[in-house]
């Protein structure tokens, strides 16, 4: 058999059936890898933006915060001793510095003799009292022995005056009246006593009063110048770091004057969130607090409270809007933020030191 006759390829042929695509194709085909890797790009963004963006909101306007206790001498002196430097850690109940304590000695030795002084008059009026009640008694008795001898005087004249007149003397009968009227003088004499020593008796338990009350005074001014010996010595009323000292030995401070100031350990975060921001932050959200000063630093915290007006609102001068040339200004309010964790001790975080909040909201 004869074998079939078959095609024979030339070069020219094969240059015929392999044919490159055309640019309308390539252009589409690049097309479509672009568009899928915009759309991977755009689902990436989303995905993105809500888990990690949409959940948060964040300010650069935040400050540490916290209440510092200015610290004051109660009275006037000149500081003998100083007992803290710059900066240092104190416990609440130290010593930080003592005023000269003579002036307030010899005021307290002076109210103690005073107290003294009146205490003795105290007993001198007790003491005269019980003198005014013997005078009381002893004129009672006189008035009784009075009343007796006016009594009998009295049935004298009446016994005189029911005999006849013959049976009695002139001279008897002019004499039992003179003993009755003398009698009944002496009555009211008696009387007159007794309502004089029950006077003296009542002056006496006044002055009784008055001399207690003198104690009292005393013993209050006596309290009064322990207190202000004590108040020689200025002790910490909280534990925290010295700052802002402006005092030192030799200086003579007044009552109320600004001698240092103490910052407590104990602070949080105020920031101010713009009111849009405010739509789903609730107290209790969890927060990611970054300080400026430690910036590898991530500290736990939350929401506390929202302050109850604008920071504007409770500014110095506030805003009058009521006017013609009013434009609408996003406002800020205070959030405060607290720490749920103890700070690191080896970290100096101190109020008026920058951060930024980041707080979860959904």
């Amino acid at each position: 058999m004869e074998p079939e006759n078959k095609a024979i390829e030339t070069p020219t042929n094969l240059e015929k059936k392999i044919v490159p695509p055309g640019p309308r194709k390539k252009r589409k085909g690049k097309l479509v890898v672009i568009g899928v890797v915009g759309l991977v790009v755009l689902i990436a963004v989303v995905v993105y933006y809500i888990h990690f963006i949409a959940p948060y909101e964040s300010t650069d306007d935040a400050f540490i915060d916290g209440y510092v206790t200015v610290v004051s001498s109660r009275v006037p002196g000149q500081v003998e001793r100083l007992l803290v430097a710059d900066n240092q850690r104190v416990k609440e109940g130290e010593v930080l510095l003592e005023l000269d304590p003579r002036d307030y000695e010899t005021s307290l030795a002076n109210a103690k003799a005073d107290l003294a002084t009146a205490r003795s008059k105290w007993d001198e009026a007790q003491a005269q009292v019980k003198v005014s009640d013997a005078k009381v008694a002893q004129a009672q008795a006189a008035v009784t022995a009075a009343e007796a001898e006016n009594h009998r005087a009295a049935d004298d004249l009446n016994r005189y005056e029911s005999v006849e007149s013959r049976a009695v003397s002139k001279s008897a009968f002019d004499l039992a009246q003179a003993q009755a009227r003398s009698a009944k003088a002496d009555l009211e004499s008696a009387g007159s006593l007794v309502k004089a020593a029950q006077a003296q008796e009542v002056l006496s338990e006044a002055a009784v009063e008055t001399a207690a009350a003198a104690v009292q005074l005393g013993e209050a001014k006596v309290r009064q110048a322990e207190l202000n010996l004590s108040y020689t010595k200025i002790i910490a009323p909280v534990g925290a770091r010295v700052t802002a000292r402006t005092v030192d030995v030799g200086n003579y401070v007044q009552p109320g004057q600004a001698l240092l100031a103490l910052v407590p350990t104990n602070v949080w975060v105020t920031a101010n969130f713009k009111e849009t921001q405010l739509t789903y932050m609730r107290p209790g959200d969890s927060v990611q607090v970054h300080v400026d000063a430690y910036p590898d630093q991530n500290l736990k915290a939350r929401v506390d409270s929202l302050q109850a007006g604008t920071g504007a609102r409770f500014s110095l001068l506030p805003p009058e809007n009521a006017v013609g040339n009013y434009v609408k200004v996003v406002q800020r309010v205070p959030v405060k933020i607290i720490f749920e964790e103890m700070l690191p001790t080896n970290l100096d975080i101190a109020p008026g030191m920058s951060v930024e909040p980041e707080v979860k909201v959904k």
